[in-house]
């Protein structure tokens, strides 16, 4: 496996726009990018920090995973992303050593990137995800 660095922290909100508002009126960030991922039932707004990204979420439907997040847990930290290559041969790789995937194959994510996620059950209580950039 072959991670190059974190690629995102993905933040479950409930309202996008107002933390849009905080993290470019107070932290002084810029939002470069919204996009909604249907299947996904979420709609995203990203901000650049240094090399990593912070990828704030707001679900488009109550019964999305974004919802049901904060619905359980509140706002907060929901994910932590890495940037690997060869997305698909890596999901073999970390089954392999007893990780329980949630995705068994690469999916599409927000910006283009193919993404899958592991449970985090298998990763000491952390949401994880790999993404691949894909060209």
């Amino acid at each position: 496996m072959e991670i190059s660095h974190i690629e995102h922290i993905g933040i479950a909100v409930k309202n996008i726009g107002e933390s849009i508002k905080y993290y470019e009126e107070v932290l002084g960030l810029k939002c470069y990018a919204v996009e909604e991922v249907t299947d996904q039932k979420v709609k995203t707004a990203f901000f650049m920090v240094g090399q990593t990204k912070i990828e704030l979420l707001e679900s488009t439907e109550p019964d999305g995973p974004i919802g049901k997040f904060v619905e359980k847990k509140g706002e907060g930290i929901h994910h932590l992303a890495f940037a690997t290559k060869n997305l698909a041969n890596t999901l073999g790789e970390v089954e392999a050593k007893g990780v329980q995937l949630i995705d068994k194959q690469p999916r599409k994510g927000a910006e283009g990137l193919n993404i899958a996620f592991l449970h985090p059950k298998s990763t000491g209580g952390v949401l994880t995800e790999l993404c691949e950039k894909t060209e």
